[in-house]
């Protein structure tokens, strides 16, 4: 029988055997198998989650790597331009790209894990594109005229692209990098197509946000590495590159987005010294231990808060179901007879299906304000004031819970 995943006890950017253990989540289900109401119930699959130092490199990243063919399948249910943070997020991204980067309309514009285009979307009209991902999303791209591979960013595919495109000018890695598991052959593969004077773009999940705010429900088995600028610099001078420009951005609660090219290519902006000289006074054991504290506080807090809801005969919807939801969820073991369904935006690949290892169905919005439940756990909580307005506006009276990082009740 083939293994859907493998333990992992060196670092992945050192290689070196000196991982610590921040703290474990237990046995969690790959946040995107999510199986249709209505089927015949099927054996769900746990690994485990926990989450790593490494000392060498100051990197945070998983112990244990799941098979990319589960956690990414064809039918992958991500669609990054229902959500307006992002679609800002790649507007601001473009204008950006324009100032820092002589672009002309020639040039190539790569981005790897393309989705349904969101990103490239800004840059076809005024250049070359070409989006890589491997699940079916990629042909709500096509449609759009974004030329798009249907495959895994892999040796052959980086082959192929540069046979058939020549060099990029500018690649990018959103929500991306940090999910790829051999972080050397993806480096490997990403200097074939990048031209000399190119500049590779990534953005990730920062570690800083994730330990300071609580955010222990964006660790799932998609991410297997939490970057600091710090570990990103180590990474890229392995490749003799350097990052002349990095910038805290709000996405997914907070990430990281960094451009590097071949070192003398551009001028190092200032804006790469101040976070590197954040980091090095709070990359210490000390804030990982404290951050291991919280989280168990944190958990028995929520459980008081939805213990008194039950008893009194409360019910309690989600709202929203972001990869993230699922960690919380599993984390905390909910079931239906706690949390009765999650609402998901109209149009949501997910309404339909249940919640990933649970019995938890995933429903559109519209029956929250049918169904009139007392209390909202708002599962997207790191744009709870966004959603608590539109919510509100939309008709719901009840009121709201909020899971992180200091679990409360709002509202009402």
């Amino acid at each position: 029988m083939k293994k859907n995943s493998k333990t992992i006890n060196r670092c992945q950017i050192s290689g070196k055997k000196d991982l610590k253990t921040i703290i474990s989540l237990g046995f969690l289900p790959p946040v995107n198998k999510m199986q249709k109401i209505g089927e015949k119930k099927e054996e769900s699959i746990f690994f485990p989650l926990d989450l790593m130092y490494s000392k060498s490199s100051k990197l945070v990243q998983l112990s244990n790597i799941v098979d990319k063919k589960i956690l990414f399948p064809k039918e992958y249910p991500y669609t990054s331009s229902t959500t307006k943070i992002l679609r800002e997020n790649f507007k601001e991204l473009y204008n950006e790209c324009k100032s820092l980067v002589n672009l002309k309309s020639n040039d190539l514009i790569i981005d790897i894990g393309s989705n349904d285009g969101n990103l490239l979307n800004n840059f076809k009209k005024k250049h070359k594109v070409l989006g890589i991902t491997p699940e079916n999303i990629g042909k709500i791209a096509i449609k759009k005229g974004i030329n798009t591979l249907i495959k895994y960013f892999d040796k052959k595919t980086s082959k192929y692209v540069l046979k058939k495109f020549g060099r990029a000018k500018i690649i990018t890695a959103t929500n991306v990098f940090a999910h790829i598991e051999n972080v050397r052959e993806l480096m490997s593969n990403v200097l074939k197509i990048l031209k000399s004077d190119g500049v590779f773009i990534t953005e990730s999940h920062y570690l800083m946000p994730l330990i300071k705010e609580l955010q222990y429900d964006t660790i799932y088995h998609e991410h297997l590495r939490y970057y600091s600028l710090t570990s990103l610099k180590y990474l890229f001078e392995k490749y003799n590159l350097s990052i002349f420009h990095a910038k805290k951005i709000p996405t997914h609660g907070g990430s990281i987005r960094v451009y590097v090219t071949k070192k003398g290519k551009f001028k190092t902006l200032k804006s790469v010294k101040k976070i590197l000289d954040e980091e090095k006074k709070f990359l210490i054991w000390k804030n990982f231990k404290k951050f291991r504290y919280n989280v168990v506080n944190s958990k028995l807090k929520l459980y008081k808060i939805l213990n008194n809801i039950v008893e009194k005969k409360g019910t309690i919807y989600g709202i929203g179901a972001p990869s993230r939801s699922s960690t919380l969820i599993n984390y905390l073991g909910l079931s239906n007879e706690i949390l009765k369904s999650v609402c998901e935006i109209d149009g949501s690949y997910k309404i339909g299906r249940f919640m990933p290892g649970t019995d938890i169905p995933i429903i559109a919005e519209k029956k929250l304000y049918k169904d009139k439940p007392e209390y909202a756990l708002l599962l997207s909580w790191h744009i709870s004031k966004e959603l608590i307005s539109n919510l509100k506006r939309r008709g719901f009276k009840g009121k709201f819970i909020i899971p992180l990082p200091k679990p409360k009740v709002v509202g009402g």
